[in-house]
């Protein structure tokens, strides 16, 4: 048994989220999974995003919100569990008061650097570009 500490999992920022990467692709010996704990403050949301190969599961560990996938939007609560199959858009929307948590499990894995790594360049790219209007 391998166990890694919420303490001691990698922190990116993203926007407004906060990913926890708790497992990556290849960590502690896994070989088909990579799992996250994604912090959405309340107000915000992610982009829609899909992952070409990979089913997704996110379990809602505290507050609430919504997921959206394929025109389709459900309000989440504490201990609901969503599947996303492979090459769905999707993105979690927090529209409560306090943090929505979410654990999501990737199957096959899926790089933390391919999970937000692109995003966060996007985002970069994004902020450049709308500083370009300004001059």
């Amino acid at each position: 048994m391998l166990v890694r500490r919420f303490s001691d999992s990698a922190v990116t920022e993203l926007h407004q989220l906060r990913p926890h990467i708790l497992m990556d692709a290849g960590e502690l010996g896994a070989r088909h999974l990579s799992v996250n704990w994604l912090e959405v403050p309340a107000g915000a949301s992610e982009e829609l995003r899909s992952h070409e190969e990979s089913e997704q599961v996110y379990v809602i560990v505290s507050g609430g919100g919504t997921m959206s996938a394929t025109g389709d939007t459900q309000r989440l609560a504490v201990g609901d569990l969503v599947l996303i199959p492979p090459a769905t858009d999707h993105a979690v929307a927090n529209d409560g008061e306090e943090t929505l948590a979410l654990v999501s499990v990737q199957s096959p894995a899926v790089s933390a650097d391919e999970l937000y790594s692109r995003r966060l360049a996007a985002q970069a790219a994004n902020y450049d570009d709308d500083a370009d209007d300004y001059e």
